[in-house]
């Protein structure tokens, strides 16, 4: 019979060895990383990076973290490129070749070939006596000490170690470009990602739904605008100026309270200075706004001039959140 504490115990293992993997690998970063993202920098290519068996996996996720934060990058699986694919590399590329144990035979017959090419070469390697160590123009060392595998075979912590050291590269060199989410949002404009990256409080706006009364509007008037527009809310102008707000919830304690309001105005009722927006800020911020001030409309303003009331449901409904 499986013992529930003894898986229990193989995951907090293998995760505590992968964690001492990664942890160690800080101690491992030099000048050669230091010269490896100057390099890729002044580069005028991409960077081309390479690899075999479970280093190829991690080579792709490495190709697209970079692609994604500014870095162009390319795949090339190892076998492919003594097949033909070589040809993938242009002149200035600089070519990053992932392996463990840097002595894999289409390793040792793939790194001649990049070098007789007159591209740089990077090694990210586990080996520092291996053959891609001592052919490498520049070394990322991903040494580690065991893997998590209890038979210490098959890539755990090593992979691992790679799939870090990757992500060490591709943020060293998002902070060297000054690569901000404006420029993120550029690589990334699909999905629920990309919708928090672009959608604008003024792009949840609708024509029809600009809920509004004056100053000395009745209260039968305030009604008929809150329930007309179906946004839980109306706003209290003074020409084009936002002077209050008045919600269905303001309604309800007004009447809670026994208040006479057969005289009462929409000045007499509002809320004023109620929280706004600029219509050019980005609906996840007006979300965080309203879930700061525990609201769930918001005025959205352009320049000095209300522009509309924007309801939690239309961020949701967004897909933002």
């Amino acid at each position: 019979m499986i013992n529930p504490q003894s898986i229990t115990d193989s995951a907090k293992k293998t995760l505590k060895i992968e964690a001492d993997a990664i942890s160690h690998l800080a101690d491992l970063i030099d000048d050669q990383f230091v010269s490896v993202v100057q390099l890729i920098l002044q580069s005028e290519g991409r960077v081309v990076i390479t690899g075999i068996g479970k280093s190829a996996n991690i080579a792709n996720k490495i190709v697209a973290t970079l692609n994604s934060t500014g870095t162009p990058a390319v795949f090339m699986h190892a076998a492919d490129a003594i097949h033909g694919d070589l040809g993938n590399v242009q002149k200035n590329d600089v070519v990053i070749c992932i392996s463990k144990s840097g002595e894999s035979p289409e390793i040792k017959v793939l790194t001649p070939l990049v070098k007789n090419m007159g591209n740089l070469l990077v090694g990210m390697v586990g080996n520092m006596d291996s053959f891609l160590a001592k052919q490498s123009d520049h070394i990322l060392n991903t040494t580690v000490e065991v893997e998590a595998c209890p038979n210490n075979l098959a890539p755990t912590s090593s992979t691992t170690a790679q799939l870090a050291m990757g992500d060490a590269l591709a943020v060293a060199l998002m902070e060297c470009r000054g690569f901000k989410a404006s420029d993120f949002a550029k690589y990334h404009p699909g999905g629920a990602l990309g919708k928090k990256l672009y959608t604008r409080m003024g792009d949840l706006l609708f024509d029809d739904r600009k809920p509004q009364v004056g100053l000395e509007a009745s209260l039968s008037e305030v009604i008929l605008e809150i329930s007309s527009n179906r946004l839980g809310a109306t706003i209290v102008l003074e020409g084009e100026k936002v002077q209050g707000v008045i919600t269905d919830g303001d309604l309800r304690r007004m009447l809670e309270k026994g208040v006479d309001v057969s005289a009462l105005k929409a000045k007499d009722i509002m809320s004023a200075n109620p929280k706004t927006i600029s219509i050019d800020s980005l609906a996840v911020d007006g979300f965080h706004l309203m879930e700061k001030n525990k609201i769930t409309q918001l005025v959205v303003t352009n320049g000095d001039s209300y522009a509309g009331i924007v309801h939690l449901h239309d961020i949701l409904k967004e897909g933002i959140y």
